[in-house]
């Protein structure tokens, strides 16, 4: 007999949870780790995101790397220290009930949902350009849109296989990006190196015009956008044994991994690009690619392609992962609109189908939207990243809120007398980076495009206030909630 499992069940019957159908503890520790790693994705976060970072800043864009990974460390500690307290599937929805109350935790489930299901969309129609270069495919919309859909289905298939498919194909993803991304950037430093290491001091004139401030802000969102993805390994908190020691200790070391990867990757790309004043002034567009074809040749950089996309696939399959165990967690509580289908159970499968196929679904949607109108897409995406940052500082407000209530954690991970420090300090982070993201950057835009994130936002939240209001999905389920500082 398994008495870790034992003690895991018997810890969610202590927390208010006996549910009759439950998820079989089938994640590694390491797979929960990939689990964090390959949704955070250095190699995505990077290709996806380093034309743009250069042109805002230069290659001092390379700092905000570290600076958010400070930052979103202290996140993570905070996370650590709640789910070691409520190990409970689903994440920021149960961590937000226990913590503040049921109305809270519908709040920041919906808007966190939104923002994965639409994170989800974003990753995948990204993976399209690659995915069409690596098959000789003339870029299109089309194009675009049919490689996203293929992304898309082949992670949504790996995750209806089951949770030990999920971690072994995780652990898989972390090696193969991992890997690749340190032999690519070891290549690219030494055998395709342009520039010293005193350009990362140089700006190359970018922001000219401004105070250099703004334009390091703007390219920071390089750093903004990469370091989330820790908060999954506590969204499988019922798939792991001993989630209260292991979660927490997942959380850090994919901070520490994926900064690292992050970091590497942007510093051999920085070195290694050909000409950094045309990525600045934009006569060089995709500098990426100019760099990779460049340095390995054609043959090269179709391996490097197949790398990236793997780290595609791997990110858009974690991503699933916990927006689907979200949606149950929501659904098994009555929160949801069709909460009996999304809660539905396959004892064969032990994951629920409906939840991941509505996690595929719905991004397929969004996807095959951007055909008839990319105004519709943008305006998800410019939701995406502002929506996990939200749902983040709901979860750490919440958890400030009941230390000062008298909440006291008592799970296996704790921060002792520090806790109340670093959680204030991670609630200062987060409300910076939301205003960091929110910021209308381009007044030559009409106005309404300019301050697209904040107005997606408004009809998000908007949205979730008014079905909360009509019809009162927090009084559906009589989950335990709030109790958190009288625990």
């Amino acid at each position: 007999m398994d008495h870790t499992h034992d003690a895991d069940a018997a810890r969610l019957a202590a927390l208010g949870y006996t549910y009759d159908k439950q998820f079989k503890r089938e994640m590694s520790f390491w797979g929960n780790v990939s689990l964090g790693f390959t949704y955070l994705s250095p190699v995505v976060g990077i290709y996806t995101l380093f034309a743009a970072s250069m042109t805002a800043g230069g290659p001092p864009m390379l700092w905000s790397l570290l600076i958010v990974g400070a930052g979103q460390l202290l996140v993570a500690l905070v996370f650590g220290e709640i789910v070691s307290n409520y190990p409970v599937a689903g994440g920021v929805y149960p961590w937000s009930r226990r913590l503040w109350g049921k109305k809270w935790a519908w709040m920041n489930g919906w808007v966190y949902a939104v923002a994965l299901l639409a994170t989800i969309a974003a990753v995948a129609y990204g993976a399209g350009p690659f995915l069409s270069a690596l098959l000789g495919f003339e870029s299109s919309v089309a194009t675009t849109v049919i490689s996203g859909l293929i992304v898309l289905a082949i992670a949504t298939g790996i995750n209806l296989a089951g949770t030990k498919a999920l971690s072994t194909v995780a652990m898989v993803g972390l090696i193969a990006e991992l890997g690749g991304a340190l032999v690519v950037g070891v290549l690219l430093l030494v055998f395709a190196r342009k520039n010293d290491l005193s350009v990362l001091f140089n700006t190359f004139g970018a922001g000219e015009g401004n105070h250099y401030f703004f334009a390091f802000a703007a390219a920071g969102l390089l750093g903004i956008f990469q370091y989330y993805g820790f908060e999954a390994c506590g969204d499988v908190a019922e798939e792991i044994s001993d989630p209260g020691r292991r979660i927490p200790k997942a959380m850090r070391l994919t901070i520490y991994i994926g900064g690292f990867a992050a970091t590497f990757v942007c510093l051999s790309l920085i070195l290694a690009v050909p000409d950094i004043s045309a990525v600045i002034n934009g006569t060089d567009v995709d500098p990426v690619g100019t760099t990779l074809l460049g340095a390995f040749g054609p043959l090269g950089y179709k391996l490097v392609l197949a790398v990236v996309l793997v780290s595609f696939v791997s990110c858009v399959m974690s991503l699933q992962a916990a927006a689907s165990r979200l949606i149950y967690s929501m659904s098994r509580d009555k929160m949801l609109p069709g909460h009996r289908f999304l809660s539905h159970w396959n004892d064969r499968l032990d994951v629920p189908p409906f939840a991941l196929l509505v996690a595929g679904a719905i991004p397929a949607i969004i996807i095959i939207g951007s055909i008839v109108s990319e105004n519709a897409l943008v305006a998800i995406v410019s939701f995406a990243s502002l929506g996990i940052y939200l749902g983040f500082q709901m979860v750490v407000l919440a958890a400030l809120r009941a230390r000062l209530k008298g909440w006291k954690p008592s799970g296996p991970f704790t921060l002792g007398g520090w806790g109340i420090g670093v959680n204030i300090l991670a609630l200062l982070w987060g409300l910076i980076g939301i205003a960091n993201i929110a910021w209308p950057r381009y007044p030559e835009l009409p106005w309404f495009e300019n301050w697209l994130t904040i107005l997606s936002a408004i009809v998000v939240v908007a949205f979730g206030l008014l079905y909360m209001a009509l019809r009162r999905p927090h009084d559906n389920s009589p989950a335990p909630h709030g109790d958190a500082c009288h625990a």
